[in-house]
């Protein structure tokens, strides 16, 4: 099997460094002007922390809110730990980089998405059963010539 470039994890591996990134200068200077984050989280994530009523609450996943209130934020290599108000309840989170779902800040309508990434077992079994469901006829069909690409002149379209 021949080896490739994994941009889509190393452009979410970015990504979650620059939330790292972002979160340490809150961390260290406070949020800005009108800034503020939901972030969404997996709340079944293996290495995430929260009190037990919130993931009997929250059983897939979360968003919180950091604007007003927010206390004890310890930004990690592989996630941060906060302490957010639920309902006059100050409850303490942990939520690893890889575990968040979206990041938005809304005053700047910046936000994040991250793809929910399979693992690469999950990759080669779905390619093999792929292969083994390819009969000759779908091969003969790929082995056909490409036709030449026709140029087409935008000209004609503006008015």
């Amino acid at each position: 099997m021949s080896r490739s470039i994994d941009y889509g994890n190393l452009m979410h591996e970015a990504m979650r460094g620059l939330i790292r990134r972002v979160l340490q200068d809150v961390s260290d200077k406070g949020l800005p002007g009108n800034h503020h984050f939901f972030i969404t989280f997996d709340t079944s994530h293996p290495d995430a922390e929260l009190a037990d009523w919130l993931s009997d609450r929250y059983p897939d996943e979360m968003t919180v809110v950091m604007q007003h209130w927010y206390d004890g934020l310890d930004v990690g290599e592989d996630g941060f730990a906060i302490t957010l108000n639920f309902g006059d309840a100050p409850e303490p989170l942990y939520i690893p980089y890889d575990a968040i779902r979206t990041f938005v800040d809304p005053s700047v309508e910046f936000g994040l998405r991250f793809e929910q990434q399979e693992t690469e077992e999950q990759d080669v079994a779905e390619d093999e059963a792929t292969l083994d469901q390819t009969d000759e006829a779908e091969l003969e069909v790929a082995e056909e010539p490409v036709k030449d690409a026709e140029i087409v002149s935008l000209d004609s379209f503006r008015k």
